[in-house]
């Protein structure tokens, strides 16, 4: 049972729980809708741009069926990291490689808790699970259909799924164009067929591009178009494109220099939202990211914000937060930086809907829209393979079923550190109504006090910071007597829960 789990993985009391019954609930985020060029709130309707963090601790090999674990399936570090991402600003969160055999509903509930959506990868890196650029007709089968289905199901129920991506820079080059794109938009048209027999809602569905000029104005313009000449029922049709861009480096960057200005002459007349799925150039170091001032800016209101590359600290040194072994982490200059730079934007003009940009009609596919002669101009979709169709009208046989669940605890247990090595007193979450948004709060302002960086911990170890506090490791879902303690406390002062 959920509460059960909930008992176990975050080591509450039941007396605790039980407090927890006698308090209101509500859902904390509405589902997100594509209004043209616009992600829009279902309820609201106000313009929603995405101001996000890609989120895949541990990288690829975080996703590994042996080890029983990716990235959202802990709690305890999910409270954690949702705790600093909601002082950071952060909106949405974008994982790559995620194992439908497992359950979110933690990880998801504490997102949601705090209007945070999620954008999840719906292949991974094992054989068999994902679209090979090398043989796209041979890795489009039944079984792999199966799995995409599989994760579809696992965050179908979640109202802050913001989306899934069909696939991931599978088209990098002329060699590649030529084959794949019909495959793409056959994948995409599986999984939102599967969502609207079984979700309950419209769940968008694109595609992140790797940013290769020779190919990228022909991806978005063979992924928008629609065969049907309707965006309503063309189901092969992407809903959003997403862009892995790092163009913009360094901080004498500029919109020109960058080609930030090419971007926006490409996509001027998109009729889907886009927005960078990955952007921060880490070269030079350390990302000073004034990009985002642009990106945020009255030049690209064309664009739908993006995703900065990436939370975790990891071998390619992109992280914004160092996470250890043993469940603690701590803050790296780039997330100061990013934060600085998120507390100068104007959020109430990001939320203003361009009347004219939510009411654009597609082109309808045909080769005068491809410029480069390597490109496909087939629009021709493959069927699905054989057994497909079935599986789409009856679904996935014991599909996993993900629910919003209540959050036992909204202090975090683990002991994070400021950039400066200082203990950060205080973190948890604050369930809030709607997006969160950037508050202004400086992160460093919560911490005591360092003479010098914290030491990096290593799995197994104890990591003490600050004042003496020390968390021993136990494992990766750690949890400390102090955040036990002080969970009472927070269950009688919450304000709204999520059912």
């Amino acid at each position: 049972m959920k509460i059960e789990r909930a008992i176990q993985r975050n080591m509450l009391p039941f007396t605790a729980l039980a407090a927890f019954f006698l308090l209101p609930l509500a859902s904390a985020v509405n589902p997100l809708v594509v209004s043209s060029q616009d992600f829009a709130d279902s309820i609201t309707h106000d313009r929603f741009v995405v101001i996000g963090v890609d989120y895949q601790p541990g990288g690829q090999g975080a996703y590994n069926p042996t080890n029983i674990v990716d990235p959202l399936s802990n709690g305890t570090l999910c409270l954690r990291d949702a705790a600093l991402m909601q002082n950071l600003g952060i909106n949405t969160i974008r994982s790559y490689n995620v194992d439908p055999a497992l359950n979110y509903d933690e990880c998801a509930s504490i997102f949601n808790e705090i209007g945070i959506y999620m954008i999840v990868d719906v292949n991974s890196p094992l054989a068999g699970q994902s679209i090979d650029r090398g043989n796209p007709s041979g890795s489009y089968t039944l079984s792999y259909l199966e799995h995409i289905f599989s994760v579809v199901e696992s965050f179908r129920s979640y109202p802050n799924t913001l989306g899934f991506f069909a696939g991931n820079e599978i088209i990098n080059d002329i060699a590649t164009a030529q084959d794949n794109p019909p495959y793409i938009r056959a994948v995409q048209r599986d999984i939102k067929e599967y969502i609207a027999n079984h979700a309950g809602r419209t769940i968008p569905v694109g595609y992140s591009a790797a940013d290769v000029r020779e190919v990228l104005s022909d991806t978005w313009a063979y992924l928008q178009c629609s065969t049907s000449g309707s965006a309503v029922n063309d189901t092969s049709r992407s809903d959003f494109f997403g862009l892995n861009s790092y163009s913009w480096c360094g901080s004498s960057a500029t919109f020109e220099s960058s080609h930030y200005s090419d971007l926006i002459s490409t996509f001027s007349n998109t009729t889907i939202p886009v927005f960078f799925s990955e952007y921060g150039c880490n070269n030079p170091a350390p990302r000073v990211f004034n990009e985002v001032q642009a990106l945020y800016g009255p030049q690209m209101t064309i664009m739908s914000g993006g995703l900065v590359y990436e939370y975790s600290q990891e071998v390619n040194n992109f992280g914004l937060v160092s996470p250890y072994g043993n469940g603690t982490a701590q803050l790296l200059g780039g997330y100061d930086n990013l934060q600085r730079q998120y507390n100068q934007l104007n959020l109430s003009s990001l939320k203003s809907t361009n009347r004219a940009a939510t009411s654009l009609v597609p082109p309808t596919c045909n080769s005068s829209l491809i410029t480069n002669k390597g490109f496909s101009t087939d629009f021709k979709i493959p069927r699905a393979p054989s057994g497909a169709a079935a599986v789409i009208a009856n679904g996935i046989s014991k599909a996993p079923t993900g629910i919003i669940v209540s959050i036992p605890q909204t202090s975090v247990p683990l002991a994070v550190y400021a950039s400066n090595g200082g203990l950060i007193k205080g973190l948890g979450i604050k369930p809030v109504q709607g997006a969160n948004s950037p508050s202004g709060q400086d992160m460093g302002a919560n911490a005591t006090a360092s003479s010098s960086s914290l030491a990096s911990p290593t799995t197994g170890s104890s990591a003490s910071g600050t004042g003496g506090e020390s968390v021993t490791s136990v494992g990766a879902g750690a949890v400390s007597t102090e955040g036990v303690t002080l969970a009472m406390g927070v269950f009688l002062g919450a304000a709204a829960w999520i059912i």
